[in-house]
């Protein structure tokens, strides 16, 4: 399986590939705008990802943007609803409408508040049905 880290702090991609190399293979982009390209490339090769974990602040194109973005493409080129790309959001912010954004407007399947922890992860992945 792929996934896609979307992260401008280093040490919180580190940490997220750690956490997430033992069960997919994990490639990462630094924003939104390379985030929306890895994306677009591997989708087009047919070898979509199946997991994004993206930061939500971030330069040049935030995360929120960037999903919103992700998602325009899947309706172009015919991802049938259910079959999107799993999301998890990631952010030091704990407030109830960033997370309501997240989740009902951006269409994110999970919201994790920095730091991630690696229990709190796997759990999110065990109820996505991506992990055992």
């Amino acid at each position: 399986m792929k996934c896609l880290i979307v992260e401008d702090d280093f040490a919180s991609r580190s940490i997220l590939n750690r956490f997430l190399e033992d069960y997919f293979d994990c490639d990462t982009a630094v924003n939104g705008e390379e985030a929306l390209q890895a994306f677009k490339k591997a989708l087009e090769a047919n070898r979509p990802y199946d997991l994004i974990c993206m930061d939500i602040m971030m330069p040049n194109m935030d995360g929120q943007e960037a999903l919103r973005h992700i998602r325009e493409f899947e309706q172009l080129t015919g991802v049938a609803p259910g079959d999107e790309v799993k999301t998890i959001m990631t952010s030091s912010l704990n407030d109830p409408r960033t997370i309501m954004n997240s989740l009902y407007v951006g269409g994110a399947a999970a919201y994790l508040v920095k730091p991630v922890t690696k229990q709190r992860l796997e759990l999110e992945l065990r109820n996505m049905k991506l992990i055992a």
